[in-house]
């Protein structure tokens, strides 16, 4: 039996989920199956949407397949990283059950998903250390076992440490936690990391999940297009959980598009030079004498601490600059995160610290 198998809620080991008119692909010319206007919107050029979309598209499916490098009977299409948090969630937490393992400073979904499922949030705070923030993987795992938490949450690279988790590490986990818990890794951010590797794992371990997206490098943030990988019973657990239609078909058009070998190759210098900005950038910081420290990075931003996070954050807003203010994060209080942006937006940020107040 598979670690998910064993894991599974109880009261959905029978649960087939629901079935919509999409479900089946059945042969005919005239469809009056599923409720649908006979005409399109005057507001639709291509005539397409009055249709209900593709609950799991499968040239989508397939492409991104093929972009991990994983069988498409591994991958579950959401509706960006953030379903697939919440389905991971519902499905092996029961209502007012379960816990899931964390290491804060990190993404904030894992708790808020759990938090609203009922589940119990265990706190690992990860170790600020000389080199950069380390998640406490032995720790994490010695809390999941001892509170039987079906789930542990592993942001690589982390958001908004910036940390990257070695790949022998990632598998020593899931080895430790076998038949015990499913290792979530939530790698948003891998493309712009030195590797990106932890697919590599899937096969192994049956117990390891992986999230990715098309929001970050391939600039579809607003598409919402997430994709879950995994062993194929996981995926089959999970999409049986998972509301009738996910993507919007003009989402899944963008991605398509995205995907071609055309812009794949674009996507690819594109992060390239958003890692020799976020190198520019970390280089600028360092000599200024406001900066407490920038912690290494592995993803699109610089987590930075400020003598005056305070006087920083106005004088950034003054200058028409938003970052994102982390002081409320406990261990963060003054700190602020810096995305990467363009050659021009990187210079106005180190044009603004050069203030003089700033300085002061």
């Amino acid at each position: 039996m598979s670690t998910a198998e064993i894991l599974l809620r109880e009261d959905l080991r029978a649960f087939g989920g629901y079935r919509s008119a999409r479900s089946d692909v059945l042969d005919g010319d005239i469809w009056l199956n599923a409720n649908e206007s006979p005409s399109a919107s005057l507001s639709d050029s291509s005539g397409t949407l009055r249709r209900y979309p593709d609950p799991q598209p499968s040239a989508l499916r397939e492409a991104l397949s093929e972009l991990y490098g994983v069988a498409p009977t591994q991958l579950l299409l959401t509706r960006g990283s953030d379903e697939g948090i919440d389905l991971l969630v519902r499905t092996f937490c029961a209502p007012g059950q379960g816990a899931v393992v964390i290491a804060p400073p990190v993404f904030g979904m894992y708790a808020v998903v759990a938090k609203l499922q009922g589940a119990r949030v265990i706190e690992v705070p990860a170790l600020d250390t000389p080199e950069g923030w380390r998640s406490d993987l032995d720790a994490m795992a010695t809390a999941a076992l001892s509170n039987d938490a079906p789930l542990v949450f592993i942001c690589n690279p982390g958001n908004p440490s910036g940390e990257c988790i070695a790949l022998e590490d990632i598998a020593k986990l899931a080895t430790r936690l076998a038949s015990k818990a499913l290792v979530v890794v939530d790698a948003a951010y891998a493309e712009f990391a030195d590797e990106d590797a932890c697919v590599s794992l899937v096969d192994t371990y049956d117990n390891l999940v992986l999230l990715r997206t098309l929001s970050k490098a391939h600039a579809l943030a607003g598409a919402r297009i997430g994709s879950v990988i995994a062993a194929p019973t996981l995926i089959g657990m999970l999409k049986r959980s998972q509301a009738p239609y996910p993507l919007a078909q003009p989402a899944v058009q963008a991605a398509l598009d995205a995907l071609t070998t055309r812009v794949l190759a674009a996507t690819r210098d594109a992060v390239l030079v958003v890692r020799q900005q976020r190198t520019r950038l970390r280089d600028a910081l360092l000599r200024f004498p406001c900066v407490r420290r920038v912690y290494p990075s592995h993803g699109n931003f610089l987590l930075v601490r400020f003598e005056d996070a305070e006087s920083v954050l106005a004088c950034l807003l003054g200058a028409g600059v938003i970052v994102r203010d982390m002081r409320a994060t406990p261990g963060l209080e003054d700190a602020l995160r810096i995305s990467i942006g363009t050659a021009e937006q990187i210079d106005c940020v180190i044009s603004a610290l050069t203030q003089p107040r700033v300085q002061a």
